[in-house]
């Protein structure tokens, strides 16, 4: 698939999540490791020199009904784009370079995007009670939470990308969000498309 954006205006939202998931393999080494059971059940082919294998995205369609349980517990739902990638693939965690991507793991509904959303309960309720929605981390080994802002709008239901101090949570009991990624998911994927191409 030519991935290649010419206008970042006019881009059909199914050729965007598309080309959102071919930059997964771009952007990071995709290893199915035996401590991620959801890359090993994204696993294939045969195993390397170091006994290792790759995962690879899958194209699994689920009815948007399926959202209902995960909405009943966030505070707002989730940009267009974003529903529109959770509901037509699976995946396991993948690092982006300048965020970290939650799994959203094969099996029946979206319960297990849901319980990868709200891990660390403690940074759950408090994403929850100030309008945050964690869909992401830091990259490498940064447990800072990516989450939408639902506080503020970028227009068509969607949100600016915030990064959060973790230890400002869990120390503190407080929210500092330490950068703005994205002024919307949509500029996100973009960016993330863009720095695959380059790569």
């Amino acid at each position: 698939m030519n991935c290649n954006m010419p206008s970042k205006t006019q881009i059909n939202d199914e050729r965007l999540v598309a080309c959102f998931i071919v930059s997964f393999e771009k952007l990071d080494g995709m290893v199915a490791d035996e401590s991620d059971p959801i890359a090993m059940q994204l696993a294939f082919g045969t195993r390397n020199k170091c006994g290792l294998r790759q995962w690879r995205p899958a194209m699994i369609e689920s009815d948007s009904k399926e959202l209902e349980p995960i909405y009943a517990q966030l505070p707002a739902r989730f940009p267009p784009l974003f529903e529109r990638l959770v509901l037509n693939f699976r995946w396991a965690e993948v690092d982006l370079q300048t965020f970290r991507l939650l799994a959203n793991p094969p099996g029946p509904g979206l319960g297990g995007l849901l319980q990868e959303m709200s891990g660390d309960r403690t940074i759950w309720k408090q994403l929850r009670q100030a309008g945050y929605m964690q869909f992401g981390k830091g990259p490498g080994g940064d447990y800072d939470p990516v989450c939408f802002d639902t506080n503020s709008r970028a227009g068509n239901r969607d949100y600016k990308i915030v990064k959060i101090a973790h230890e400002q949570i869990l120390c503190n009991d407080r929210i500092k969000v330490t950068a703005v990624l994205a002024h919307s998911f949509r500029e996100l994927m973009l960016d993330t498309i863009a720095r695959a191409n380059r790569g």
